[in-house]
């Protein structure tokens, strides 16, 4: 399987090289068969205890002609005239050789393809990383391919496990290796020989050869063989779809810092995590973090000799190799059990912020990729992307209770429901409906978490720079839920008290007047010229923003998709660069 143990050290990509430090050291059960008895010849002399699962007795591949190298494929062009890359096709000199990068599939030497084993038939070297034991994986793939008269090129990599006096720590050893290591081929290609470097998987999915070929594919002309990548064996093996429709699908390295590992992992839909071994640990408490840990299931060496798949909530910690692979597999058409839903049924009530995906949190994009159901305002509902499979229930925005019972009766079953809100769900949203809902002895045993969103303030402000820079109020106008004696109590408190005013709800068809009475009030404490933004559509197709006095607020242009911010005596104005408003209010107050 491609991937590094490498990158727990430092930010370099590596393949089959960090994979044989694993194995160096205990962790990856590396096949032996076919490499050979003491190790590869880096002299240029093939290793003297071949391998003993090769072709013919002249150990030449049965595909191609080892005299000529030209495969025997039945009309394919020869090698030569190929198109190399484009750079080195540019710069490589009359008798530069080729150098070929070749994936090597997953492990088992039967879903290598017919190209890889064609360009070790063209090949004059064949080059392959290994730790210092000697022993190569992408090696005992190609065994049976490989010729006595193959020069073979052992790249013996430092592992991240050895300790090093080099100046430059690991970092500075893994450079002068690849410093090394492109030389010695480099000597090969300009002798006009064909070099083909192995590389397990596909070459350019996390393998070794890429540091190879960044230092000399602009100088030879080079070819790059795919190869079966593990991340493709791993959902082989489970027999599942990796990932279908609209699914996206996220391979993350195990050597990623663990709070980014989980945030990664609420927010995709199917993922394979790669590199694990000894981040395992961290990967499986990032899937518990992220609630995804039930439906996560544990590739090992897929379609190598000791292959092992089962759930990762099962696995033991201390017996994961490198070659193995964390699989959160597609939810289209899976079933219950594939899904992990043994798992009790919950309620997670979640905000899309003002408008659509792009305001979407990672912890949010999660919860609603994993549920069963999605309920909630219609209008709301419609930012939210369709998945096949997951259950939509929309409906008006008059019936909150009724909406919050429903999804708590649907948890109770067992199903997995988010409940979704505009901005914020625990500002004037249905975060406080299904709380409420929740406190009733019939739903005390479903759980109920609430996960925050952008809220229309903060974007709002955000818009027009920090006019919440400082202390600052948040009042709905409102009049549905609280007598408007209350609301206009409120807003001369908070206006005596000179905070900044955040005024959601402030009107709508048939509520006209209460921006008009909320402005008088205000001016009993603000000055006529007192900053106020008018933000409607923050984020959508509609958005407009304007700042005015507030002695000019007009009713008229307010609605229900408006929100107002009223700035106190300390908040500024000025022009920015591009000619738009910018609004903020100064950290420090002036001393009374």
């Amino acid at each position: 399987m491609t991937g590094s143990a490498e990158e727990e050290q430092v930010n370099t990509v590596s393949d089959d090289a960090a994979a044989l430090d694993a194995a160096a050291n205990g962790g990856s059960g590396t096949p032996t068969s076919g490499t050979p008895a003491n190790g590869a010849a880096a002299n240029g002399a093939a290793a003297s205890g071949g391998p003993t699962t090769g072709g013919p007795a002249t150990g030449g591949p049965t595909t191609g002609n080892p005299a000529t190298g030209d495969p025997a494929t039945g009309g394919r062009a020869p090698a030569e005239a190929r198109t190399p890359g484009a750079a080195g096709a540019a710069e490589a000199g009359g008798g530069a050789g080729r150098l070929i990068g070749v994936g090597l599939g997953p492990g088992d030497p039967s879903l290598m393809t017919v190209r890889a084993v064609e360009a070790i038939a063209e090949a004059d070297v064949v080059a392959y990383h290994s730790a210092r034991h000697g022993r190569s994986i992408a090696r005992s793939i190609a065994a049976r391919h490989l010729r006595a008269d193959h020069v073979e090129e052992a790249l013996v990599y430092p592992v991240t496990t050895e300790s090093t006096d080099h100046p430059g720590g690991y970092r500075g050893a893994l450079e002068d290796f690849y410093a090394e290591a492109s030389a010695r081929l480099a000597a090969h290609l300009d002798a006009g020989r064909t070099v083909a470097v192995l590389a397990e998987g596909d070459p350019f999915f996390y393998g070794s050869y890429m540091h190879m070929h960044k230092r000399l594919a602009h100088r030879y002309p080079t070819e790059v063989v795919p190869g079966v990548t593990s991340v493709s064996a791993a959902a082989a093996r489970l027999g599942t779809p990796l990932s279908e429709a609209e699914e996206a699908l996220t391979v993350l390295p195990g050597t990623l810092p663990e709070e980014e590992l989980t945030a990664r992992l609420a927010s995709s839909d199917a993922v394979a995590v790669m590199k694990l071994g000894r981040t395992f640990p961290k990967v499986r408490r990032a899937l518990e973090r992220s609630g995804r840990l039930a439906e996560a299931r544990y590739v090992e060496r897929a379609t190598m000799e000791g292959e092992r798949t089962g759930r990762v909530a099962d696995v033991d910690p201390d017996s994961v190799p490198y070659f193995s692979v964390a699989v959160l597999p597609s939810k289209v058409g899976a079933t219950a059990r594939e899904r992990g839903e043994d798992a009790p049924g919950e309620v997670v009530v979640v905000g899309t912020g003002p408008a659509g995906p792009l305001w979407l949190t990672p912890e949010t994009r999660g919860a609603l990729a994993t549920a069963d159901d999605v309920v909630g305002y219609t209008t709301y509902l419609d930012r939210v992307p369709r998945r096949d499979g997951q259950r939509r229930h929309g409906s008006d925005n008059r019936v909150e209770a009724e909406r919050a019972e429903f999804a708590l009766e649907l948890a109770r079953r067992g199903r997995r429901v988010a409940v979704v809100s505009g901005g914020d769900p625990g500002v004037f949203a249905m975060a406080t409906a299904v709380l409420e809902a929740a406190e009733q002895d019939a739903y005390a045993d479903v759980p109920v978490r609430v996960l925050p969103g952008v809220t229309a303030a903060n974007a709002a402000a955000a818009r027009v720079g920090a006019p919440l820079g400082h202390d600052y109020a948040v009042l709905s106008l409102s009049d549905r839920l609280k007598p408007w004696e209350v609301i206009a109590g409120r807003l001369r408190a908070a206006a005596a008290a000179d905070l900044v005013l955040a005024l959601y709800n402030p009107g709508s068809r048939s509520r006209t007047w209460q921006v008009g009475k909320a402005r008088e009030v205000l001016l009993e404490h603000r000055a006529p010229d007192t900053p106020v933004v008018v933000a409607r559509d923050v984020g959508g197709d509609g958005e407009r923003i304007r700042t005015v006095p507030l002695a000019e607020l007009d009713p008229d242009q307010v609605d229900m998709r408006t929100l107002l911010l009223i700035g106190s005596s300390q908040t500024r104005t000025f022009r920015g660069a591009d000619g738009s408003a910018r609004v903020w209010t100064p950290r420090r107050y002036p001393e009374v």
